[in-house]
C-alpha cells in the first residue's frame, strides 16, 4: 500500500511538473524606467503599478509572466522582432501606434502635466504662458508630440528617458516639463523632485494622446489580445485592479 501512495504520489509530481514545463509563457517587454508606472529598483527587481498589473493579467490568464526590460524608443521595434509578445509599459494608444502595433483595451487613463521649478514666474500651461520657454519631455512619446504641437513658440527639448529631463529641469537647464501628471506628481514628492512643482494639468487632445493606455502587441495576434482584454474585464470586476490601484494612488487611475 505505501508503495502505491508513494507510486501515485510520484506520478502527480511528475505530471505537475510537466504541466509546469508546458505551461504558456508570455514574455513583455517595459521600459523599466517610468515610475511609478514601472521601474528598476537597485538589485535589478521590476517594479510598479504596469508590472503589478501585468503580473494580475497573467494570473488570470493561468500564464507565466516573464519581463524583458527594453529602452523606450525601442519597444515597438523589438515586439515587431519577436523579442518579446507585449508592450505592457504605459504606452497611449494612438492612431500613429496603430500603423505597427495593435492593441487592447485600455487598462488606465491619466491626463498630462507641466511641472516647473519652484521659483518660476510661469504662471499658467497655456501657449502664451511658455512661450520662449524650453520644455522637457521624454522621447517618442505622446506627451513630446503634445508640445511640440501645443507649445509653437516654445523650444522642446527631448530626451531618451524621463530621468535624464528631471535631471536637467533640477540642474536649471529646462523652464518646465511635460509629462503624465502621476509620474509627476510622484517626483515633486520625492528628494530628486524637491526642485519642482506641478504647475497644472493640461487637457489632453485625443489627436494627440489617444484612447488611453493599453497593451501592444504584434499587428494580428488577436487571441491574445482577446485573452487580456478579458483578462483586464476579470481583474477590473474582482476586486483586483482597485487593489493595485490603491497602492499606488488615492484615486481610480482608470479615468473615464
Amino acid at each position: 500500500m505505501r508503495f502505491i501512495i508513494r507510486a501515485a504520489t510520484a506520478a502527480a509530481l511528475t505530471i505537475a511538473a510537466i504541466a509546469a514545463a508546458n505551461a504558456e509563457t508570455v514574455r513583455i517587454g517595459t521600459e523599466g524606467a517610468y515610475p511609478p508606472f514601472n521601474n528598476l529598483t537597485p538589485d535589478g527587481q521590476l517594479v510598479g503599478f504596469d508590472i503589478d498589473i501585468a503580473k494580475a493579467l497573467c494570473d488570470e490568464m493561468k500564464v507565466e509572466c516573464e519581463f524583458v526590460t527594453q529602452d523606450w524608443d525601442g519597444l515597438i521595434p523589438a515586439l515587431e522582432a519577436n523579442k518579446f509578445d507585449a508592450i505592457i509599459a504605459s504606452m497611449s494608444i494612438t492612431d500613429e501606434r496603430k500603423k505597427k502595433v495593435d492593441f487592447t483595451n485600455k487598462y488606465y487613463n491619466t491626463p498630462p502635466a507641466i511641472a516647473v521649478p519652484k521659483d518660476s514666474d510661469i504662471k499658467g500651461v497655456t501657449a502664451e504662458d511658455l512661450a520662449g520657454k524650453t520644455i522637457g519631455a521624454q522621447s517618442a512619446t505622446t506627451h513630446a508630440n503634445f508640445a511640440e504641437e501645443k507649445y509653437p513658440d516654445a523650444d522642446v527639448k527631448v530626451y531618451p528617458t524621463a530621468d535624464e529631463y528631471k535631471l536637467d529641469i533640477s540642474n536649471g537647464r529646462l523652464d518646465a516639463v511635460v509629462d503624465d501628471v502621476v509620474v509627476l506628481s510622484d517626483w515633486v514628492k520625492s528628494e530628486d523632485g524637491a526642485c519642482c512643482k506641478i504647475l497644472g494639468t493640461v487637457k489632453p487632445d485625443p489627436a494627440i494622446y489617444g484612447e488611453g493606455i493599453g497593451i501592444a502587441l504584434r499587428k494580428g495576434d488577436d487571441a491574445l489580445r482577446e485573452k487580456f482584454n478579458t483578462a483586464i474585464a476579470a481583474i477590473r470586476a474582482n476586486g483586483t485592479y482597485k487593489k493595485i490601484n490603491d497602492k499606488y494612488f488615492d484615486f481610480d487611475v482608470y479615468g473615464d
